[in-house]
């Protein structure tokens, strides 16, 4: 459940209304402390995971030996043998301060640590008109968490029929991103997928598209300026302002 009922004032009068929930997660490398964001509880796991892989720590599910929930709001992970390099990554990584729920970016000790390089190429999912202006009725229609609260970022994965094949809420967007990556990361690492998000595409969630290979983001709300130059940079397709009449795309 990613929601909890409570009680509120509505002009004098108690009424129950339900509250998405938020609560700090700990990611943890071999027992040492990496980051803490906070979450919507559920795939904890899969957040976990693409995290790493969006923060370049890892480049695939083969660089860990083992993932796992070791306590309340605890994942923990252990790198596979003869992953020296990644260690090195992981120092890199390391965030200062806690991270919120709003800023993937938040924390970051320098500026040289935002930009993470991505191991392959993006591979674009062409989706033509008919398929986007389908695909604002089939997120919401997906997001159960956020028709409840109306507190939930919502991400997908779509094929090229424009199919949600994954979908993942959170309270912070960026965590939302990386729990449908973590997916894939465990069920179709090899698949070409777009990215659809609820939110705006700001730099940070255009470049865990990007480290994840994914070349198509489309979103609900506004690009950036910094996301537009780094899907142009790295030969993306970005689109925002999706509507059932139309969307923005920027080349």
């Amino acid at each position: 459940m990613t929601w909890e009922t409570r009680v509120v004032v509505r002009e004098g009068v108690p009424s129950p209304d339900e509250v998405a929930v938020e609560e700090p997660l700990e990611i943890r490398v071999e027992g040492r402390a990496l980051a803490v964001t906070l979450r919507t509880p559920g795939h904890d796991e899969e957040l976990a995971l693409g995290f790493l892989a969006s923060e370049g720590v890892i480049e695939d599910r083969t660089d860990l030996a083992g993932l796992a929930s070791v306590a309340a709001n605890v994942v923990d992970c252990r790198l596979a043998a003869g992953v020296e390099a990644h260690r090195a990554r992981l120092q890199r990584a390391e965030r200062a301060v806690v991270a919120s729920s709003a800023c993937g970016l938040c924390g970051k000790t320098s500026l040289e640590a935002v930009r993470v390089r991505a191991p392959g190429p993006a591979v674009c999912v062409p989706l033509d008109h008919t398929v986007l202006s389908a695909l604002p009725a089939r997120l919401a229609a997906a997001q159960e968490g956020f028709r409840r609260t109306g507190g939930l970022h919502g991400a997908a994965l779509l094929d090229g029929s424009g199919s949600l094949v994954v979908v993942r809420e959170d309270v912070g967007r960026h965590n939302a991103v990386d729990k449908v990556l973590g997916w894939r990361m465990n069920h179709a690492a090899d698949v070409a997928f777009a990215l659809l998000v609820s939110s705006r595409a700001g730099f940070e969630i255009v470049q865990k598209a990007r480290v994840a290979g994914l070349g198509t983001v489309v979103a609900v709300g506004a690009a950036s300026t910094l996301a537009v130059d780094l899907a142009r940079e790295e030969g993306m397709e970005l689109l925002g302002f999706l509507r059932a009449d139309g969307v923005n795309r920027y080349v």
